[in-house]
């Protein structure tokens, strides 16, 4: 398995399906759960350590509020642990604080507020360090999009 992803809770789910959606298009293993940094947090290690056992790369923990999960996660592992901060009160500034606030020592990598399917392409570029034929899918993706912008532009017609 090369991701993890972990909700702090089930309403959390179309922003991993963002996130689900890039690493079917790349092909990467991946594993969705549901666990609690605070209702459950012997499940939280429990996930963990079952990723470990599978050979996880990077851990994608998404989570809104207080949003304590990806520093929980982190603080268990030395994989990278990439936070996705969730728009559920002020306006996501909370859990975006949470997360990018992390003691010194305890490093999480921190996308914006909602933001599922950047948290994917990071866990890619991560794993692509080391591995051509992830740079490759990387740049053919970047040209896509370079292409539908020019599309974008061209179907303006002014």
């Amino acid at each position: 398995m090369d991701v993890q992803i972990i909700l702090g809770s089930i309403s959390d789910k179309e922003i991993a399906k963002k996130a689900v959606d890039v690493f079917k298009g790349f092909g990467i293993d991946y594993n969705v759960a549901v666990a609690s940094a605070h209702r459950t947090p012997l499940r939280v290690e429990k996930i963990i350590e079952e990723a470990h056992e599978k050979g996880v790369k990077v851990f994608i923990a998404i989570a809104g509020l207080a949003a304590h999960l990806p520093g929980v996660v982190a603080s268990k592992t030395v994989k990278p642990v990439i936070g996705v901060p969730v728009d559920s009160n002020l306006d996501g500034m909370d859990a975006l604080l949470s997360i990018v606030q992390m003691p010194p020592g305890i490093p999480v990598a921190c996308v914006g507020i909602g933001r599922g399917e950047n948290a994917a392409l990071l866990a890619c570029e991560i794993m692509g360090a080391g591995d051509e034929s992830m740079q490759e899918k990387l740049h053919n993706y970047r040209a896509k999009m370079s292409e539908k912008i020019e599309k974008d532009t061209l179907a303006l017609g002014l």
